[in-house]
Parts: structure tokens; C-alpha cells; sequence
């Protein structure tokens, strides 16, 4: 198990503080693995193989998931989405993202740490940190992965367009956690010999909007989970980051995406996206 030492170190910290996970059996945290150096995309063609999929490269347009009905079930109907809002997940590639950024003062000097010493050197996971940041807006690029000619995942790679920064590369997809029969939205980041696993709830809002949320729960409910995935055996431990998504049609007939990111009950960042045609 090679790489940075900083990445070795949170790695070793997974392994004392979590618990030893046989994936066979807790299907729901398998994903892809992130190499020792940058990671952008570069894990995707493995994933492709480990799923048995093809990449499509060529699609014009594309959605982070293929129907919103595939999370049908209890709290969720893709019916009473507004149809922006639909529209966005099963075309993504046909919207433009402008966004602007709000961190809590406690919370920026710990963000500006994390871009530091891993995001930027790792291609991975590096949130704006000044409104400036955002004045060009973000590129979406979604690429998705298909068996048998059905969609069984999707790359959503991000990137700042005033510096070219990887905002996220996030694989997409559904799956139903254990004791549960509903769907929901899981997310892996790719990390050095692992993954940040981010399974999401659905839920219908006010007006056809939608909710997306990683609750305060027990061990296999939604959340995020750091996953070291190595030849000597997979680790996992949940983690107290939680997140909220509210993607809304405004009265002017605008669609917009607010995203909450919180430690435990502490608040972090809020991201709000302004959405429209590329």
C-alpha cells in the first residue's frame, strides 16, 4: 500500500478506529479505489472493468442517474418532481452550474487545510473556498457507464472554470442500504487506496422540489463512510459529515440547487447553484 504519507496516515487512522468490512456482504460500500497520485478521472476505466461496463464517451447527452424512478418507494415519486428538476438528473450534461460559496468562519481555516494538503494535490474533493472562485462558474462533464446498453453508473467530473481546479469526481448511482427496501442516491469519491462513500435519501419537497439528505443515523444508513480498499483486506468507518440538497424551482420559474454541508450538528459550507441551459 503505497502513496503520500498524510494519505497513509488517515488511511491507518480508518483501519484503528473503524471496522473490518467483508464487501460480499455489505455490497453497498464497494466502489472505486483512487490510485497514490492524482486521481481526477483516472480511476474510471477500472471501474468500468469492475462493473463490466462500458464507457460512454460519445453520449450527447447524458444524466447523473437515467430515470429519477429508479428511487421510487416510501417518501419518493419521481411523478411529483417539478419537470426541471427531473429534467437536471436525467440530463445533467444540458445544464450550466453558477455558483457562489458561503463557509462559517470556523469551519474556512479547516477547508483551506484540507484543499492544501490533500484536495489540490490530489485532484480531488477541492470546494471553493472564496466567492471569486466562482465568478466563471463550474464545467459538468457527465460520462456514464453502461451493461447490456442500460446505465448502471455515471462520472460527474467538476471542475472551476476560472482555475481549472477538480471541484469533485464523483461516481453516481443507486443502490438500497441494509434493512431497508427504498433506493437512494450513492455517491463514492475516489480517494488514494479507498473511497468516501456518500449515500443519499430521497425525499419529495414543497412545489416538485427535491430533497437529497445523508442523515444522522446508525451504521448502514445514509451518511459517508471513509473506505480503505487494499490487497490485505477493506476497512470502513462513518464519519460525522452530513449533507443537504434542496433542488427547487423558484417562483420566476429558475431552477436551483442549495447544498448544506455539516460536522455533527456544526454548520460548514453552503453552496447554492444556479442552474440553466448549457
Amino acid at each position: 500500500m503505497g502513496g503520500n504519507w498524510l494519505d497513509l496516515t488517515t488511511q491507518q487512522w480508518v483501519r484503528a478506529t473503524g471496522r473490518r468490512v467483508d464487501l460480499s456482504r455489505e455490497p453497498w460500500l464497494q466502489g472505486p479505489v483512487g490510485g497514490t497520485g492524482t486521481i481526477a478521472a483516472s480511476w474510471l476505466a477500472g471501474e468500468a472493468v469492475r462493473l463490466d461496463a462500458a464507457i460512454d464517451a460519445d453520449t450527447e447527452v447524458a444524466g447523473l442517474l437515467s430515470s429519477m424512478a429508479a428511487l421510487n418507494g416510501r417518501g419518493f415519486t419521481a411523478a411529483a418532481l417539478a419537470p426541471a428538476v427531473r429534467e437536471f438528473y436525467e440530463q445533467t450534461s444540458r445544464w450550466r452550474l453558477d455558483a457562489s460559496v458561503g463557509w462559517s468562519l470556523w469551519a474556512w481555516p479547516c477547508g483551506w487545510l484540507l484543499s492544501a494538503v490533500f484536495a489540490h494535490r490530489l485532484k480531488q474533493l477541492a470546494l471553493p473556498l472564496r466567492p471569486h472562485d466562482l465568478e466563471d462558474g463550474m464545467t459538468s462533464a457527465v460520462t456514464p457507464l453502461r451493461k447490456d446498453g442500460r446505465q448502471v453508473a455515471a462520472l460527474w467530473f467538476r471542475q472551476l472554470r476560472s482555475t481549472g481546479s477538480v471541484v469533485f469526481s464523483g461516481l453516481y448511482r443507486t443502490v438500497v442500504l441494509p434493512g431497508s427496501e427504498n433506493p437512494v442516491v450513492k455517491v463514492d469519491f475516489p480517494l488514494p487506496n479507498g473511497r468516501l462513500v456518500v449515500p443519499l435519501t430521497p425525499r419529495n419537497g414543497v412545489g416538485g422540489s427535491l430533497e437529497l439528505s445523508s442523515s444522522r443515523a446508525g451504521w448502514g444508513g445514509p451518511g459517508a463512510y471513509l473506505v480503505v480498499d487494499t490487497a490485505r483486506g477493506r476497512w470502513a468507518r462513518r464519519i460525522a459529515v452530513h449533507e443537504h440538497f434542496h433542488v427547487y424551482v423558484d417562483d420566476e420559474g429558475d431552477l436551483h440547487a442549495e447544498h448544506r454541508l455539516t460536522l455533527g450538528p456544526l454548520p460548514v459550507l453552503r453552496l447554492h447553484y444556479r442552474l440553466g441551459p448549457s
